[in-house]
C-alpha cells in the first residue's frame, strides 16, 4: 500500500515563497514518476510538474516553469516543490502522486496513487 502525505501548504503574499514535501512510503521508490497536481476551486486538477525518482530529471507545466522546482531525498523517501514568485492564481489545493510504468505523465489518469493535498493560498 503506498502512502503520500503532502505538507507545507499554507498562506503566503503575492511574489512570496513556500516549499512543499511529500514524504512516500509502502513501496520501493526508485523505478518510478512523482507527480505535482493542483486543483483550485471549481477547476479540474492541473499538473504542475514531475520527477522520475531514478534520474531526478524534472519536467514543468509551462504555467510554472522558471519559478518552481521539484527535487528528491531518496534517503528520506520524500519529493519536494519549492515555489517561488508565486502569484494569486497559483492557489489551489496541492498533491503528490506516483505511478510505475505510465506513459500518461502530465495527466491524472496516469497516477495510480494520490495524497491528501495541502492548501496553498496566495494573497493579492
Amino acid at each position: 500500500q503506498v502512502q503520500l502525505v503532502e505538507s507545507g501548504g499554507g498562506l503566503v503574499q503575492a511574489g512570496g515563497s513556500l516549499r512543499l514535501s511529500c514524504a512516500a512510503s509502502g513501496r520501493t521508490f526508485g523505478h518510478n514518476v512523482m507527480g505535482w497536481f493542483r486543483q483550485a476551486p471549481g477547476k479540474e486538477r492541473e499538473f504542475v510538474g514531475r520527477i522520475d525518482w531514478s534520474d531526478g530529471n524534472p519536467y514543468y507545466a509551462a504555467s510554472v516553469k522558471g519559478r518552481f522546482t521539484i527535487s528528491r531525498d531518496n534517503a528520506k523517501n520524500s519529493v519536494y516543490l519549492q515555489m517561488n514568485s508565486l502569484k494569486p492564481e497559483d492557489t489551489a489545493v496541492y498533491f503528490c502522486a506516483a505511478t510505475w510504468g505510465s506513459s500518461y505523465l502530465t495527466m491524472t489518469s496516469g497516477y495510480a496513487y494520490w495524497g491528501q493535498g495541502t492548501q496553498v493560498t496566495v494573497s493579492s
